[in-house]
Parts: structure tokens; sequence; C-alpha cells
């Protein structure tokens, strides 16, 4: 490479060349890195910057700086990447090769190279009839790649238009896919409403926007929305809304505008109804209305659902208990025949408990009491996963929430509500803990008048991702009966799992001493981050299978307290990728992540045209590279998608704790340092514990395991549910 003259530090060089490969693409923030035959450069050179979308075979100009990395030794740091169509001949074969026009790979560019030369963009635009001279293409496939090809045009046309703003890391794709041809449009009238409609545009790239549009910073349209901006940010940390004398100092130091501006735009705000004020005990909070609204409703459901009669005849609870302990050969404890007695007695009851305790033997003993009575039952989960396990567990079929409740994807909602509501006269919710207020408040608004309702969840888990935390509320409101779960039963107490879930679970260390023979939890030791991914990788790839029969893939998760850092979920997943699956021809990057046949994967977002969501898991079936798409299979059903879609999956060797909520893994290995200490909290560790069903592997740092089991400050989440029960109506809790 030729480095340019001594004066690196300047941000005046210009860089211009023929984008060779795209090492790395980061869909969220733009962030890439590419190899580009550049201008008076004999090797090609590496480019860092940022682009919202970026092709092999581009013409790149880049404006910024020569850096000498550690690591990567001389590169170019792009502050400015301006992207256009290829000229060359090689150039339009990469670009049109590169997978990101459906319908058209590596060997269909080279045809239509050969066929059209350097005319072949104009052919596809103006003449797309003649796409069909070119062996192999028909009908179908030309009107795939016309489609795909204007589809492009006005994506680039949009990125022209954040180009010329200043903005290199917008979601153009999905921009287009929200407002079609009217995204300038909307974009120039008020940029805000990126951030509003368009998953990965945040606040601030829509404000940068704004400021390249010649908005001010203390234009009313831009502290109005940045009141939504600051609640929006509250909810990642399990918000509902915030105290006041949060909110104001908060948005103004977002905003960098006076608070006085900012209790001005709240004004307006709260008159339409944007944002709401209340109060949370004697705090004077202030909410986003749909999350005040969803708070509320799931007050009102619960306790329309726990009135009136039971939807089962009066059942003889001393004559049912035997019959239903002689149907199954199992002798209930005496708190687990109360906790029956009070369910066949009750229209709404929760149940809750950690592991070993008998919750899926009290669910069994109901289920089959009610079915025999010819009571219509429902079961649901909020995973996929959990609602297999829920099946395989009780013998009924369970579904996941998003399914009973029938997805709509044009509407965007659900098709079962209080218009529509399930058909059923029991609904049982499992894994309530990672339920959160949007989803509940759909579930609730779906349940029949007449039906009851049966919660069961651990409360001493994670709360949900989501905001809000509707099993802890309802339980603390004292609204609904409870069943409180603490006694170990006698072959569970036999596991080491459960037992070291327990004593975490009270505030004391597990125990990490070496077992005698085999166990299901052991602890390796690994002072050092190197140390501990050298050691996971060996025990997933190795150690395991060999020593207790586990495939590799299917049968182990690595759980991380964090995405972040070198023993972070992000980073393990290269790792084991490499260790596991290394990827052969047959494969495509895209969006910072390489995918191919085989590799274990991570839905992260909601799909309801996919039928799939966040959490699912699948496994990669085939990577077509002529036809721009990738199958991979989700509980045993083929799902494709194109090369552009592939920003909602993640390869899955590794996960966060938080991510793992709702499923069962047989053997789990989570690395714990101190390293994680931001998230190293117990009801982190106890989550992750009870993820392990056969095997249970801690590697890492006693001390970080001491400093888990002490944390408790879990943050307050602010929320009302509580409140609005006990307002609305309170009943003493039992158990």
């Amino acid at each position: 490479m030729k480095p340019p003259p001594a004066s690196t530090s300047s941000s005046h060089d210009v860089l211009a060349g023929l984008v060779e490969r795209v090492t790395f693409h980061n869909a969220e923030t733009g962030f890439c890195v590419l190899r580009v035959k550049a201008r008076g450069h004999h090797d090609l050179v590496p480019v860092v910057g940022h682009a919202a979308v970026i092709t092999a075979g581009e013409w790149v100009t880049a404006s910024g700086e020569w850096v000498n990395d550690r690591v990567h030794g001389q590169q170019f740091k792009a502050r400015f990447l301006r992207t256009s169509a290829p000229t060359s001949i090689d150039g339009i074969e990469k670009y049109l090769g590169s997978g990101m026009i459906r319908g058209i790979g590596p060997g269909y560019a080279r045809k239509l190279v050969k066929a059209f030369g350097e005319r072949v963009f104009d052919i596809i635009e103006a003449e797309p009839a003649r796409l069909r001279d070119v062996a192999g293409i028909g009908a179908v496939r030309a009107a795939k790649i016309t489609e795909a090809w204007a589809d492009q045009k006005t994506v680039r046309e949009i990125m022209v238009f954040l180009h010329s703003h200043g903005v290199g890391t917008a979601r153009a794709v999905r921009i287009f896919k929200t407002y079609g041809a009217d995204a300038v449009q909307v974009m120039s009238e008020n940029p805000y409403r990126l951030a509003r409609d368009i998953r990965g545009i945040g606040f601030k790239t829509a404000d940068a926007i704004a400021q390249r549009l010649g908005i001010a910073k203390t234009a009313m349209i831009r502290v109005r929305a940045g009141i939504s901006y600051a609640l929006t940010e509250a909810t990642n940390d399990g918000h509902c809304g915030l105290p006041l004398e949060q909110l104001l100092p908060l948005a103004g130091e977002l905003l960098e505008v006076e608070v006085a501006l900012v209790q001005t735009a709240l004004d307006l705000e709260l008159a339409e109804g944007t944002v709401v004020a209340d109060r949370v005990g004697e705090t004077h909070c202030v909410f986003l209305a749909r999350l005040h609204r969803a708070e509320r409703a799931i007050a009102e459901n619960l306790l329309r659902i726990s009135a009136g009669d039971l939807p089962w005849p009066p059942i003889d609870a001393e004559r049912a208990l035997p019959w239903i302990e002689a149907k199954t050969g199992l002798a209930l404890a005496d708190s687990q025949a109360e906790a029956v007695r009070l369910a066949l007695r009750s229209k709404v009851l929760v149940i809750t408990g950690g592991p070993g305790v008998g919750k899926t033997t009290i669910v069994n003993a109901i289920l089959r009491i009610l079915a025999v009575k010819d009571t219509a039952l429902e079961l649901c989960a909020p995973t996929g996963r959990a609602a297999r396990r829920m099946t395989e567990a009780t013998g009924f079929a369970a579904r996941t929430i998003h399914r009973l409740l029938e997805t709509d994807p044009r509407a965007g909602g659900f098709k079962r509500d209080e218009h529509n509501p399930i058909e059923c006269d029991l609904v049982v919710i499992d894994e309530s803990s990672m339920v959160d207020v949007l989803l509940m408040q759909a579930l609730l608004a779906a349940v029949p008048r007449h039906a009851a309702l049966l919660i069961v969840g651990d409360i001493d888990q994670l709360p949900s991702v989501g905001p809000g935390q509707v099993l802890a509320d309802i339980i603390n409101s004292g609204a609904v009966p409870v069943v409180r779960l603490t006694e170990i039963f006698r072959q569970a107490a036999q596991s080491r799992i459960i037992v070291n879930a327990h004593r975490v679970n009270q505030g004391l260390l597990p125990d990490l001493a070496r077992p005698e023979g085999d166990s299901d939890f052991y602890f390796v030791p690994a002072d050092e981050p190197e140390t501990a991914v050298a050691h996971v990788v060996e025990l997933v790839k190795t150690r395991m299978p060999r020593r207790f029969g586990f495939d590799p893939i299917r049968d182990i998760q690595v759980l991380c307290p964090m995405n972040r850092g070198g023993v972070g979920a992000r980073s393990l997943n290269i790792e084991l990728q490499a260790a596991l699956n290394p990827a052969g021809e047959k494969k495509v990057e895209r969006f910072g992540w390489t995918f191919a046949p085989g590799d274990k994967v991570m839905q992260i977002e909601n799909d309801y045209d996919k039928d799939i969501f966040n959490g699912d898991i699948g496994y990669v079936d085939d990577v077509d590279l002529e036809a721009a798409e990738l199958v991979a299979s989700f509980d045993g059903r083929p799902v494709t998608f194109l090369f552009g879609e592939l920003d909602s999956l993640v390869p899955a060797y590794a996960a966060t704790i938080h991510k793992s909520q709702g499923s069962e893994y047989p053997a789990v290995v989570i690395p714990l340092l101190t390293q994680h200490y931001a998230m190293l909290q117990r009801n982190l560790l106890y989550t992750g514990i009870t993820r392990g069903k056969k095997l249970v592997v801690l590697v890492g740092q006693k001390k970080a395991i001491a400093i888990a089991v002490k944390n408790v400050s879990g943050r307050r989440r602010w929320s009302k549910l509580a409140e609005w029960l006990a307002i609305t109506g309170s009943r003493p809790a039992a158990g």
C-alpha cells in the first residue's frame, strides 16, 4: 500500500476507487470496513467509515484521514463516504452479483454483463423484456429483477438525500419500506417521524437530518420529539414512565436545551395526549401514552376476568385429589394439594416459585381434572421454546402468545381481541415473568369474560426485556390470589442445578467444589478473559460432547451476562462459529455476520409475515447465492430470508441471559468475569442457571460469582400496574 505523505492528521485527504470487498457492515450503525482498489495505490486499501448500504463493485469517494491502527495497521478512516453505481465492466459484474438484487447471483451477473455490457443498468430499467434473451432468465426471474432494481433505485435516491444532509448511518431500506415513494417528503417535513416509525433509527439520527435541514436546536418540533425520545430511552431499562423530576433534566441534557423549554414542550405533548401525567405513590410521573393505557387496561381486564362465575361446574376437591394422584401415580404434598384446591375455585390465580418446587405437577393436576369436566383449555408461553416445554410437560398443546392471539401481518396487531376473543374456558400462561406490558395487555383483552386465568411464573427471574414488571406487580398488588411455592421436592433436591439455583436466590454462593463422579453442575476457574474464552470453546466443542454425548450446536447453549466485551455474546459467537461450523464457499456475509448452512441463528425482532418472533432459534438449511436467499428452519418449519433481511438474524452459539428467558437447554455454559461487572446481579445468575436442564457449567472467577450473588440492587422499574390493581379492587393473597 502506498501511504500518503507525513500529514496523517489531515482530515482533507480524499480517496476514490472500486469496492472490491465489504469485509464488515453493521446495518444498525452503518459502520463498515471495506477493501478498496483505489486510484494511485497498488494494494487494496482498508477503508473504515459509515454507509447505509454498501456493495462490492460500487465506486466510492471517501474524505477523511490516514491512521495507523495498532491491530490492523495503515488504513483510511473516512469521515464521509459517497457511493455511486459502478461504470466499469468489472465493477458492474461485482455489483450485480453481490446479492443486493434478488434473482441475480454471481452466475447471472456474468451472463447479464456478457449480454449487455455497460448498458446493463439501462436495459433493466428501460427495456426489461430483453432480460429474457439471457439463458435461464424467464418471466418470473425477469420480473423479480426489474422490481428489485426499481426498489434499489428508490433506495439510492433516498440515500442521496440522506448523504446530502450528512447522514451516512440511516437505514435507507427500512425508510423505503415504511414510507415508499413518499420517503423524501416525509423526511423533509418532519424528520423526527423516523425515530417514531422505524426500528434502528433513533432520535439522534433523525436529529442529525433535522439539523441539516435547518431545524434549530430550540425548535418546538425538536423538543417535543425529544420528550418521547427520553421516555423511550427509559423503556430500555424497563420503565413505563419516569418521575417528572428525572424526566425534565434528562430531556434537557439529551437535547442540550434549557429545562424551561422542555417544560413548555411537555405541556404541549400532555395537551395532545402523546404522553400522560400521573402519580406513582406520591411521585409525579410522566408516561408514554400507550404504556399508560396498557397498564390500566391490564388491571381492568384482570379484574373483569376475576369477577363472575367459574366456567366449570363445582368440583369436589376431596374426591378430585385422590383421583388425580391415582391417575398420575404421584402423591401431592400438602402445599401442592392446597394449590390445586385454590385453583379449582379461583377465576384468576398466580402460581410462582423456582425450579423443583412442583409448579409443573400442580399445573398438570389442575389441567387433567378440568379436562374431564370438558373445560376448553388454551395453554401459552412467550416463546416457542417455552411453549414446546409446556406441551412436553403437560401433554396438552401449547402455543406462543403471538400464535394464540393470531398475529395479523397486514394490520400489525392481533386478530384475537376484545371483539374476537379466544374460544376457551381457561387460559394458562407459563413463563409469565418475561411477558411485558404491551403483550400482556393484548393477551388479557382477548380472554373472554366467562373464562378463567392461570398465571404461572418465577418472580425471582429477570423481569421482561420490554417495559414493565407485570408478574411482580400482579403479585405485589394483592388483587388476585397467589400461591408461592418454596419447598424443593426430594427428587429435585438431588440436582445440583436446582440446589445451587436456590442457594443463589437466597443470597448464598453456589457450591463450586469439584464433584465426585458425574454431576449436573460444574465450575471451571478462569482468571483472565483469554483463558475463559479458550475454556468455553473447548468445553462446547470437545469436552461436553465427549463426556456427556451432547451435540455441540443443538444441545449446548453459551449464555453471557452481556453482549459486549471479549467474553460477551458477540465475541464468543465469532469464536464458536469458527470452531463449530467454519463457513465453506456457500456463505453470505451481511450486517457484520457470516451465515452458512448448519449455523445456529436467532431471530431478534418480531416478524408477523414470517411468523417468527424475537428470541426464536433456528438452523440455516441453505444459502442460495443466485437467488440471494437464505433458508433457515424454525421448529422444523423452513423460513426464507432475502439477503437484505438478514439484519433480523444473528448467530446464536452464544446469547445473552436476557435473551434466554423462557427457554431451557439440555446444557448451558455461563462465563462470569469481573469485566461483566455492570450486569452482575443475583436474578441474572439465577435466571442463567435455571436455563440448564441436564448440565450447567460456570466458567470464570469466584469473585465475579460472589459479586452477582450479593447484588440485589436491580433498578426500580417505574410502573403503575400494581397501583391500578390495588385501586380497583383488592383481595388477600393466599399461600
